[in-house]
């Protein structure tokens, strides 16, 4: 049954990119805490939006597209604190506010139960983990492609490719960032094995080698902007919880074991996808320089997604026999959400080709 409330309605009559730009200025206000308890009205549009967008998808089995894109882009805009970017100092003022603290852990609890209406994965035994882990990435590593897929490969035209850059360039320009949340700490097999895994993506400390420096050079090849972020209004809201749940998982250590299922899915995943891609840009005839991104990535990424099963999750299973199920959670869940990203960048890549 398809549950809206009056608060939808409201919703459907706000300035929802007004909201979010009245949102950045909060974010760049010095001291934001201060100000807004000098001035309550100060966050009232923009929370009077938030309230009409988490009660539709706490009411909704299937949200309003345009209540997630809303939450989603205001959960990144916070997320991105997180990481730095050689850019003015002074965007980094609020990063430890306490309210973007307490609107971040909102729209997660919202989104984060929207999302288990979809998973339904129970505790495992040590060895059903195992076999679980081994039988997914057999299956994911050398899958059947889809119909989009296919799309991507036979189909898609320079102006779809083109398109393709733009919403990957969100990721891409940043790539494995999230990664790096997780490698502090404590020394052992699992942790140098994960640091091997960043450190290869990092181009093993060589700027023109890191995976970024690839993801640029292809940019520039369609003389397209390489700046991060430059694309950001063409990411779909599945693209943005893609990234988001990235952020939601690895910056919180109790969900290490998800976070280590979702990375194995990413790294075993990611040759056959990237396939279609490079040939994609062989068929229409791009120069080497502008699918080497996607070469390097299916050539590296085998190699990683067999070191994420043998030397990092099976290993986990036996240091956390009673929930090791979570990286079993975690890897069906990213496997989810990544097909429907990109279910969505297709429809963007066709939208664009056909407008």
């Amino acid at each position: 049954m398809h549950l809206k409330t009056d608060s939808a309605t409201e919703l459907s009559g706000i300035d929802l990119l007004g909201v979010e730009r009245q949102f950045t200025q909060l974010l760049y206000l010095d001291d934001l805490d201060k100000k807004i308890a000098e001035n309550p009205a100060l966050k009232e549009p923009f929370e009077d939006a938030l309230d009409c967008a988490l009660l539709d998808i706490t009411h909704e089995a299937e949200c309003d597209p345009q209540d997630f894109l809303f939450l989603q882009r205001i959960l990144y805009r916070i997320n991105r604190l997180k990481f730095f970017w050689y850019d003015d100092l002074e965007n980094y003022t609020n990063e430890g506010s306490l309210y973007l603290f307490r609107i971040q852990k909102r729209i997660e609890s919202a989104w984060q139960d929207w999302e288990s209406n979809f998973i339904d994965t129970k505790p495992l035994r040590p060895e059903d983990v195992k076999e679980a882990l081994r039988d997914r990435t057999g299956e994911d590593l050398d899958p059947q492609p889809s119909r989009d897929n296919l799309y991507f490969r036979n189909e898609m035209t320079k102006t779809g490719y083109r398109r393709l850059l733009a919403i990957a360039s969100l990721d891409g320009l940043v790539e494995a960032s999230q990664l790096s949340r997780v490698l502090g700490g404590v020394g052992n097999e699992i942790q140098s094995m994960l640091t091997r895994i960043f450190f290869e993506e990092y181009g093993k400390g060589l700027l023109t080698k890191k995976h970024s420096s690839y993801f640029s050079t292809m940019l520039a090849e369609f003389k397209m902007d390489t700046q991060p972020e430059a694309y950001f209004s063409l990411a779909p809201w599945e693209v943005l919880a893609n990234i988001n749940q990235s952020f939601f998982l690895c910056e919180r250590k109790r969900n290490f074991l998800r976070y280590i299922g979702s990375l194995l899915y990413f790294e075993i995943s990611v040759p056959a996808a990237f396939e279609n891609y490079k040939l994609a840009g062989e068929r229409l005839g791009l120069s080497s320089e502008a699918v080497n991104y996607w070469e390097l990535h299916i050539k590296e990424d085998q190699r990683h997604g067999q070191w994420m099963l043998d030397d990092v999750a099976l290993p986990l299973v036996d240091r956390y026999p009673d929930l090791a199920w979570e990286m079993v959670y975690g890897y069906d869940q990213q496997r989810l959400i990544s097909a429907r990203a990109g279910q969505a960048v297709a429809r963007s890549v066709r939208e664009a080709e056909n407008s």
